[in-house]
C-alpha cells in the first residue's frame, strides 16, 4: 500500500546550518519509526514557511546514506496569518505493509502543536 507519512518541526532561527539539521533529525525519526527503506519511497515533499529562505530543507536527504536517487522537492508553505512560524514540513510518499493507523507521523519542537490528536496515541517526540 502507498501511504503518505508526515513531520514537521520548527527551529530558532533562519540558518542553513538549523535548517538542514533540524530536517535531517526529523526525517531520520520518521525513516525508523516507519521502517523505511530508500527504494521503498516514491518522492518527498518539503515545505517552509516564508520566514525560512536560507535553505532547501530537501539538502537533508542526501545526508542519508542511500538516498541519492528518492526525488525531493521544496515548496513554500501557503502564508495563513497567525500560522506557526519557521516551520518545516514533510510528506514521504512510500510503499509500506503499515496500515494506515500503525503509520509514525512525528512532530518536533513547536510542531507538535500542529497535530496534538497524534501526540496521544503516539510516543513524544518533542525535543
Amino acid at each position: 500500500m502507498i501511504r503518505g507519512i508526515r513531520g514537521a518541526t520548527t527551529v530558532k532561527q533562519d540558518s542553513e546550518d538549523e535548517v538542514v539539521k533540524a530536517t535531517e533529525h526529523l526525517l531520520r525519526e520518521i525513516v525508523e519509526r516507519n521502517q523505511l527503506q530508500p527504494e521503498d519511497v516514491s518522492h518527498i515533499w518539503f515545505t517552509l514557511t516564508e520566514d525560512l529562505v536560507s535553505a532547501f530543507p530537501a539538502k537533508a536527504t542526501r545526508r542519508l546514506t542511500g538516498w541519492d536517487f528518492v526525488p525531493v522537492m521544496c515548496a513554500q508553505e501557503i502564508p495563513v496569518p497567525n500560522s506557526l512560524a519557521r516551520c518545516i514540513r514533510i510528506m514521504v510518499t512510500a510503499e509500506t505493509s503499515l496500515k494506515q493507523i500503525e503509520v509514525e507521523h512525528v512532530y518536533h519542537n513547536e510542531a507538535v502543536q500542529l497535530r496534538p490528536d497524534l501526540q496521544l496515541t503516539k510516543k513524544d517526540s518533542s525535543r
